[in-house]
């Protein structure tokens, strides 16, 4: 499929998953695929699009309990929940980085740019999608593979839409009522609320692809099993019922600087 070139603000926000062709992820850990594009991944793949993922570690460190889930326990884990949790999206197509989990920014970048590079160019999508520079909650694993992806797209695939994940008004005033027990948005200024009139894509889930969505995330039952017991289904389906998605063109996805959290050592 030929590439599309986007450019921010001439065209209307993408409302259909079918149109974005084919589509490559660029995650940091297994389990933000599902939260930011499964219902983009479930869309596309039920239209016939090709839909490929990469992730970055294994997050074998995302646990409140190591002495339970040592760091190779809990990545074997996290590969089977990751593997069963793409299937349910319709996504056979997965590379692994093998990077260890809070360590991404201590990598060589050039390197790992160029590896990723590597993976766009065989890919040749049409729409790539990861974090912005946020990183969506801050982390600075999320932060470090935005600026891979970022930098890998514009060397193998300059013409492919770059579409950060992000959220909006709507979003924050969901999930407001249960920041004080479930704040994942460890940075200040985050959550975004960007403004629906700056996105590029906007896919309000149907049914179907919400249903899919969450049991991708079910899948990942060492991450979500906590948050969708606590919060209850009706909730969490509310939360992310809509996945949304800047162009990486726009200036107001790259305005400002972002506070990073990091993996204690």
């Amino acid at each position: 499929m030929s590439h599309t070139t986007f450019r921010f603000g001439t065209v209307p926000p993408i409302t259909d998953a079918a149109d974005l062709g084919t589509v490559l992820g660029i995650w940091a850990h297994p389990d933000d695929e599902a939260f930011l594009s499964a219902g983009l991944m479930a869309g596309a793949t039920a239209a016939g699009n090709r839909v490929v993922c990469v992730t970055a570690t294994l997050g074998e460190r995302g646990t409140d309990e190591p002495e339970r889930w040592p760091p190779d326990r809990l990545a074997a884990l996290r590969a089977h929940e990751l593997r069963a949790s793409l299937a349910v999206v319709g996504v056979t197509e997965h590379h692994l980085l093998g990077i260890t989990d809070g360590t991404c920014a201590a990598q060589p970048h050039d390197a790992v740019v160029r590896r990723l590079a590597g993976i766009v160019d065989a890919v040749a999508p049409d729409t790539v999608v990861t974090f912005g520079p946020d990183g969506m909650t801050g982390h600075e694993d999320h932060q470090t593979v935005s600026a891979w992806a970022t930098e890998a797209r514009a060397i193998a695939a300059p013409t492919a839409r770059l579409l950060y994940a992000t959220t909006t008004e709507e979003f924050v005033a969901g999930w407001l009522p249960a920041r004080d027990a479930f704040d994942v948005f460890l940075a200040h200024g985050l959550p975004l609320r960007t403004p629906v009139s700056a996105l590029a894509a906007e896919l309000r889930l149907t049914r179907t692809e919400l249903d899919r969505k969450i049991v991708a995330l079910r899948a990942q039952a060492s991450q979500t099993s906590g948050l969708l017991a606590a919060l209850g289904e009706e909730r969490f389906r509310r939360w992310w019922s809509t996945e949304s998605f800047v162009a990486a063109e726009s200036v107001a996805s790259r305005a400002r600087k972002w506070g990073t959290w990091r993996v204690a050592a």
